[in-house]
């Protein structure tokens, strides 16, 4: 049985993936008990699920929904910690949307 895709994002490709699972690399900016600011080219709020444990100004790659008014509701984050190179993973995002028949089955965007 194949997983779900969850398409690799930053703030600028919310809006077209709405009420869909995606996968964020942005930085913790802040927290406020159950939610955090995360900076992904653009700020983003997460909604933090009890196995959230992030740290401001450390790297961490969410996989979450996004919802309607383009906030993410977290399905998983993982703390990468507070060395992370930005650009490349924006880098990745672009790529996998520029080229999307090498990362999505049949080149559909998912």
């Amino acid at each position: 049985m194949a997983s779900e895709a969850t398409p690799r994002i930053n703030a600028h490709y919310l809006e077209q993936f709405t009420n869909q699972t995606v996968r964020i690399v942005g930085k913790v900016l802040a927290l406020h008990g159950e939610t955090a600011t995360l900076d992904a080219s653009g700020s983003i709020t997460i909604h933090l699920n009890r196995e959230s444990h992030l740290t401001v100004n450390n790297a961490a790659e969410i996989i979450g929904k996004v919802q309607p008014d383009l906030s993410v509701k977290v399905l998983q984050a993982t703390d990468f910690g507070g060395s992370m190179d930005y650009a490349a993973a924006d880098a990745v995002v672009d790529a996998t949307h520029r080229y999307k028949e090498i990362f999505y089955e049949g080149g559909a965007e998912v």
